[in-house]
């Protein structure tokens, strides 16, 4: 035993000192150190731009000497272009390295395997950043990390603006290599991922639905995860026996879905909605899952995106579909001012089985807002309450199972949270006693709420992210440059030059004629103060206007008349495809004579926003707002809101509106549509199309509108859905005009 002991430490000695620093330049001198690197060697990246670069380990350390490959200094190694990391091997750490100004195509920009034949175990990636790293069109996908292999880390690093489609983190469980992994997920900050307007825009994924009934055994700890708005589906569990804990989910509009798999337990984490519309929770679906010892602060999702939602499953449902709830726990959880539960959610024809053996005990509802704890969408009678405790202010009934009592709150880190201390819980039950010292790090409590509330301190005061990049960074708004223009020729070379501060353009003449398109390549406003100005163009350009992706058009004090516009639209949006999102604002305008479409999305294109307020549109012959080219049938739209308000639409002869989400996704949360105090009179369309068209439009709020003597004898207004939706048809005053044709997703 001596003499193996003291042969340890002397080749633990030997590898000390034989180690070495090898600092590379470029890829040919990293290739030639991946051969030759010993355990303990440090590869050392030279500071500066790594530009289409692929780098690519397959060296092996030990554990008490790992090789390490580090950026010379911490966010200096700056890697852009089409560049990607390939890790396989054993035992390497790689740290701070800087992903920016740069795609990956179809590859992962970190990938935990080298080749096919080698997946990396025992490695790290830590203190590293990746940001904007985005393929050129938006629905060209990848990951941005790919975790293979076993008992690798991803600690304290960086990720945020991921835009184009894909999961930022997978976790793959190809083969056995990869599977029963304990990969450990921990410490990173996840960050503002805008809407998606399609399914895959998870933050991180573990497992697929083919490899659901495997182990993964992934760790996923001590993580924030702020502004993650991509999907319904913040992290989606598809596989077995994971542990998703002490995670802060801050205004992150959507959950954590436990949408494939068994025995998941979802612990000690910190839901931080702060009232933002669509915050949720947890959504559970199969066998086994916990959850448990979780606060939920202010969450105020609807549906499936509830802070609990317990799906209701499909008749021997296959794989990538949904199987039933069965044997799960909701115990000593803390609400705090959240919208109802959602029990037996997406009950319809298809989803017709309900839970089973599901166990919902000694949880804290403290709830000044609503006036219902939960909605029931099919039998709950496979749901058993008990010592759960709901402030009086709930009006609505509830089953045994719940007192209503007052609930008082205390402060812990400047929150109030529910206290439990004056509520009655019960005691709970032997055999979950036992199960949760295996599956728990922190104890059943006998009390109802979050069993340690005191650990929300640490939870919110845990270092997450690279520690040398700030995420809160100022950024100083730039002022943006003012002209004037007489001309067309001006207008078109102003806007020809690249200002990224932006630019104020007041147009100044009476008429502007183009015989080439405009182009919008960054943020612009265009004014005048004019009475009324006209534009023409060419028969020839397919476009008068278009809005880039990356940019943003607003248009505010413009009188225009458009009748001599002979291009296809007047203004639509950016054709290539983009991962860049656009926008669109229009104020105080008034839009005449047009003989062609006004606005026109182009497919493969997003806006996240439109916003018309306060503007006429008169006279109009064809389309005004056209949102129909996405018709493959997947989900996809072209705006995430479109809001008008506050306007007119007078002797218009083409549609109003056509707006289209295709398919039967239930991931994304838009598009919005939101008509309100406007008018419209003496319109209809010279065919049969209605004036105001909705297809699998998410939520649509038509409200205080006044409509007289259009499309008479005709539709008005159609909302057709393919699945469930909200639709909101209120207060509108409709005379001497066509039909609303609803459907009974419509509210009145």
């Amino acid at each position: 035993m001596k003499k193996q002991l003291l042969f340890v430490c002397f080749m633990c000695v030997y590898f000390f000192a034989n180690a070495k620093n090898i600092l590379v330049k470029n890829t040919t001198e990293f290739d030639e150190a991946n051969k030759t690197a010993k355990p303990g060697d440090v590869i050392i990246l030279q500071n500066g731009e790594w530009q289409h670069v692929t780098l690519s380990l397959n060296c092996n350390g030990t554990k008490d000497n790992p090789i390490t490959i580090k950026a010379a200094v911490a966010g200096k190694v700056l890697i852009t272009g089409n560049s990607r990391i390939k890790i396989g091997g054993s035992f390497l750490i790689i740290e701070g390295l800087y992903f920016a100004n740069g795609f990956a195509g179809t590859d992962a920009v970190i990938t935990f395997r080298a080749s096919k034949n080698e997946v990396a175990n025992n490695c790290r990636v830590t203190n590293t950043v990746i940001n904007d790293f985005n393929n050129p069109k938006r629905l060209d996908e990848n990951y941005w990390v790919a975790l293979c292999g076993k008992n690798n880390r991803l600690d304290h690093c960086s990720f945020l603006n991921k835009k184009n489609i894909g999961v930022l983190l997978a976790v793959l469980l190809d083969d056995e290599r990869s599977r029963e992994n304990f990969h450990r997920i921990d410490h990173n900050y996840f960050g503002v991922r805008i809407p998606l307007a399609s399914n895959g825009g998870e933050m991180i994924r573990v497992g697929v639905s083919e490899h659901c009934q495997y182990n993964s055994d992934t760790q996923i700890e001590d993580n924030l995860f702020e502004h993650c708005d991509g999907e319904t589906e913040i992290i989606s569990i598809k596989s077995c026996h994971n542990n998703i804990r002490r995670n802060v989910f801050k205004e992150c509009q959507g959950s954590v879905v436990l949408r494939h798999g068994n025995y998941n337990t979802v612990e000690n984490n910190f839901f931080w909605g702060n009232d933002k519309i669509g915050s949720g929770g947890v959504r559970i679906i199969n066998k086994g899952q916990w959850v448990v010892n979780n606060l939920f602060y202010k969450c105020r999702g609807v549906g499936f995106r509830s802070p609990i939602a317990i799906m209701n499953g499909i008749p021997n449902s296959p794989a990538n579909r949904y199987l039933e709830v069965t044997d799960a726990l909701i115990c000593n959880n803390s609400f705090y001012e959240c919208t109802p539960m959602s029990f037996g959610i997406g009950s319809d024809a298809e989803r017709t089985v309900v839970p089973k053996n599901v166990l919902l005990l000694n949880n804290l509802f403290y709830n000044t807002k609503d006036s219902l704890l939960y909605n029931v969408y099919d039998s709950i009678n496979g749901i058993a309450f008990a010592g759960n405790t709901v402030s009086k202010t709930i009006k609505q009934p509830l089953v045994n199972g719940f007192t209503k009592t007052t609930v008082s709150v205390q402060k812990i880190a400047d929150l109030p949270v529910p206290a439990s201390n004056n509520a009655i819980g019960i005691t709970i039950i032997d055999s979950l006693q036992k199960i949760g010292k295996e599956r728990l790090q922190t104890a059943l409590s006998d009390k109802p709420g979050l069993s340690n509330a005191s650990q929300l301190k640490s939870i919110r005061a845990n270092a997450t992210g690279a520690k040398w990049f700030n995420v809160n960074k100022i950024i100083f708004s730039k002022k943006p440059v003012i002209v004037n223009c007489k001309s067309s020729l001006e207008l078109i070379q102003m806007l020809s030059k690249n200002n990224n501060e932006g630019m104020v353009i007041r147009l100044t003449g009476n008429a502007y004629h183009f015989n080439t398109p405009i182009n919008i390549n960054n943020d612009v406003t265009i004014t005048s103060n004019k009475q009324t100005i006209t534009f023409s163009s060419e028969s020839n350009i397919a476009y008068t206007i278009k809005i880039n992706a990356g940019s943003s058009l607003s248009i505010v004090n413009v009188q225009l008349d458009i009748a001599a516009i002979l291009s296809n639209n007047f203004i639509t949006t950016d054709t290539s495809g983009s991962a860049n999102h656009s926008n669109f604002y229009m104020s105080n305008c008034n839009i005449i004579n047009g003989s062609k479409a006004f606005f026109s999305a182009a497919k493969s294109s997003l806006c996240d926003s439109i916003i018309i307020s306060n503007c006429t549109f008169s006279n109009n012959k064809e389309a005004i707002f056209k949102l129909l080219a996405e018709t493959d049938k997947k989900g996809y739209y072209n705006v995430e809101k479109l809001k008008i308000s506050n306007s007119r639409f007078n002797n218009n002869t083409g549609q109003l509106l056509s707006l289209v989400r295709s398919g039967t996704d239930e991931s994304t949360m838009g598009p919005l549509f939101a008509f309100s105090n406007n008018t419209i009179k003496d319109c209809g369309t010279e065919t049969n199309d209605p004036i105001i068209n909705l297809y699998g439009v998410q939520q649509s709020f038509i409200e205080n509108n006044s409509i007289y003597n259009c499309n008479v004898g005709k539709v008005l207004i159609r909302y057709e859905d393919a699945v469930s939706a909200k639709h909101v048809f209120r207060k509108n005053i409709v005379e001497n005009s066509g039909v609303v044709v609803r459907n009974k997703w419509v509210e009145e």
